[in-house]
């Protein structure tokens, strides 16, 4: 059941970061918190299209809002991210033995030279 869960997080996070406009979203809430306004000013967007990519990011646990008067506040919560960077990290080990096994028949060649 855990396992499940897990898989759903990480599917709702990749697809969220799927769009480039979120990914920088969120790189400019790392920065601190802002208001849907503020992160749609960037882009030739309007405020309902900036809403619906913060939204994405919501549901995916990327960001929190809040409401404070007439704005939405949003904030990072890097929790998921830690998710996705820890399941990215399990291939670390593979890519590193590829490019080690890669550069060793690349310095037996040049041997053979």
């Amino acid at each position: 059941m855990l396992n499940h869960m897990v898989e759903q997080n990480l599917d709702s996070t990749f697809a969220a970061l799927a769009d480039p406009t979120r990914r920088a979203m969120l790189s400019a809430l790392a920065l601190g918190e802002k208001s849907v306004g503020e992160l749609a000013e960037p882009y030739a967007m309007s405020f309902a299209g900036a809403a619906k990519h913060v939204a994405i990011l919501e549901r995916a646990g990327l960001v929190q809002r809040r409401k404070e008067g007439r704005q939405s506040l949003c904030r990072l919560r890097a929790a998921r991210l830690k998710q996705a960077s820890d399941w990215l990290g399990q291939w670390e080990a593979f890519w590193n033995g590829k490019l080690d096994a890669l550069g060793a028949a690349l310095a037996n060649d040049a041997e053979g030279e």
